[in-house]
């Protein structure tokens, strides 16, 4: 059974594609039908819903639980993993349409959805064939729990106004805000009982009968309200005519590729981004996460066709990821059950599909849109790292005041300025003894009984030492160094994993400084083979020689301790 290696050496070779398969057990056959029908209860009602954000007829949504969710279940690596569309991913469609101009009619938003979904296809493919697979890892967690909130309350405003029955002309966040408000007066009441409702409906649910499909109730009870009860005969908009049939085939649009590709490149990394996690978090006990570039070859092969076959842009998604794995999922047949039932509903139920209350889809991505603005986050954020806590808000706050694209520029920015802080800035502690012991320690309220060791002054950096950080460790040496004025400077680097040329460079001079005008002689601990072998290779090595170069602390003590009145 082939697996991907672990240095990511690409192997599209057709055992390894199907490996799961090839190991497939008879056993996992019911339960893995049960969750593929279960999930289906939740992705099919939610994926019609999200196509509306980006004004997308609702059965693309059907396209889109079918198509992507089917390739994904034959190519993906996640046992679990359920791929179609996502309230970010939907959101940040409508947001590349804006560059299609005023009011793009049905007909123009199909082909640029096509085009949009084959670039971002295109996208992924092209990062897996380049090994782009750790720029996942660029986000950082408080950044994204900022960028979700800001996509949850964009999503919120802009559902309401179809939730009440109103018209707005729509805007910026803050326009939206202002024009609902104004709005109320004029709010269809029926529509705006039955979208209340459906809240009502789905929150209950969701709170007192979690394992049951509350989506599915939800839809079906605004289909019957509009059976039994006339409902558009009171003004409420139904979702009206869904083509009963085998997805078109749809071509992208060469020249709007120009228009779209910078919209696409921010889906395509969010997308990659949500199903790397989901499926990282909901990796079975005892199986490997999910391989990074491996799941780049196939989100970026689910898009590129789903692209053909009139899908959106699609992705892992938490919420339907989870539901997999608790209706218990053990293969990825449970994908491909789910891709079935969608296909089974455009082949038999899109007429019922047209009877569903628009209000109803709205209260299904507001309820939904609310899981992603967690203030419980925000909360632990703070209570652990408070400039953390406001990185998560300028993300936030990017994706509300700036907008959705824009917002994933913000959020990748702020986490490469907070690794550049953070890598500009390592820590530099005091090492100290633990009394009657050999425990060399950093000094610390906790332990005041430490104590020094006359004459030696111990220093441990931490992280990579390079250019932008060689100055500022070199500033928090010295005032120590003239405090304690001992006779030998012991500099620690076991948490020094690269010690890059500037700063050797500057360590150079500080050795000559510290010796020549102190009087301190450096000694140099711990080094890694790759930071030993180039101070070896420095003229540093030269002047330090092997007696001022010590594998661990231990060994620098008690060199020391053996002849304290000049350290050697």
């Amino acid at each position: 059974m082939q697996q991907e290696a672990p240095d990511g050496r690409r192997d599209i070779h057709v055992s390894r594609m199907r490996w799961w398969l090839q190991g497939y057990r008879k056993e996992w056959v019911a339960p893995d039908m049960i969750a593929g029908l279960t999930v289906a209860a939740v992705v099919i009602p939610k994926a019609l819903a999200y196509a509306t954000i980006a004004g997308l007829p609702v059965q693309v949504g059907l396209y889109t639980a079918f198509a992507p969710m089917l390739i994904y279940a034959l190519l993906g690596s996640s046992r679990t993993l359920s791929v179609s569309t996502t309230t970010t991913l939907a959101i940040l469609v409508a947001a590349a349409f804006g560059s299609l101009g005023p009011h793009p009619g049905p007909a123009t938003l199909i082909t640029a959805s096509a085009t949009l979904t084959f670039l971002v296809g295109a996208m992924l493919l092209a990062a897996w064939l380049l090994r782009l697979g750790f720029v996942a890892d660029f986000i950082s967690e408080p950044v994204l729990v900022g960028f979700k909130a800001g996509i949850g309350l964009v999503i919120m405003v802009d559902q309401i106004p179809k939730l009440l029955g109103m018209h707005i002309q729509k805007g910026s966040f803050f326009h939206n805000l202002l024009a609902i408000a104004q709005g109320i007066p004029h709010a269809s009441l029926a529509t705006a009982a039955v979208g209340i409702a459906m809240v009502g409906i789905l929150l209950s649910m969701e709170h007192w009968l979690p394992r049951l499909p509350a989506p599915l109730i939800a839809v079906a009870a605004g289909i019957a309200g509009v059976t039994l009860l006339n409902l558009p005969d009171y003004g409420v908009a139904i979702v009206g005519k869904v083509p009963t049939g085998l997805p078109p085939v749809t071509l992208p649009d060469v020249d709007m590729m120009q228009r779209l590709w910078p919209g696409a490149l921010g889906v395509a990394l969010m997308s990659f981004t949500e199903s790397i996690a989901a499926g990282r978090a909901f990796a079975q006990s005892g199986q490997p996460p999910p391989a990074a570039n491996r799941e780049l070859l196939a989100t970026g092969l689910a898009n590129l066709g789903g692209a053909f076959l009139g899908a959106m842009a699609a992705g892992g998604g938490t919420t339907q990821t989870a539901v997999n794995r608790i209706s218990g999922a053990r293969s990825q047949l449970a994908g491909l059950v789910t891709a079935l039932a969608s296909l089974g509903t455009m082949l038999v139920l899109a007429p019922v599909v047209g009877l569903m209350p628009e209000a109803t889809l709205a209260a299904v991505v507001i309820v939904y849109s609310v899981t992603l603005i967690k203030p419980a986050e925000f909360r632990a954020i703070l209570s652990i790292r408070r400039t953390e806590f406001s990185w998560a808000l300028i993300a936030m706050a990017g994706v509300v005041a700036l907008g959705t694209l824009q917002g994933i520029v913000i959020a990748i920015i702020v986490s490469l300025l907070a690794l550049a802080y953070q890598t500009s800035d390592p820590p530099v502690y005091v090492l100290v003894r633990k009394p009657d012991t050999n425990v060399i320690r950093p000094r610390s309220d906790e332990h005041p009984q430490d104590e020094a060791i006359p004459g030696l002054l111990m220093l441990r950096p931490e992280g990579r030492v390079y250019f932008a950080n060689a100055r500022r460790i070199g500033h928090k040496l010295r005032p120590l160094v003239a405090k304690v004025r001992p006779k030998i400077l012991a500099l620690d680097l076991a948490g020094v994993s690269d010690l890059e040329y500037t700063a050797l460079h500057m360590l150079i001079d500080a050795e000559k400084e510290l010796r020549e005008e102190d009087g301190v002689l450096l000694w140099l601990v711990g080094m890694n083979p790759d930071v030993l072998a180039m101070v070896r290779r420095s003229p540093l090595g030269e002047t330090l020689g092997r007696d001022r170069m010590f594998i661990t602390l231990d060994l620098a003590v008690a060199r020391y301790q053996a002849n304290p009145a000049n350290g050697t």
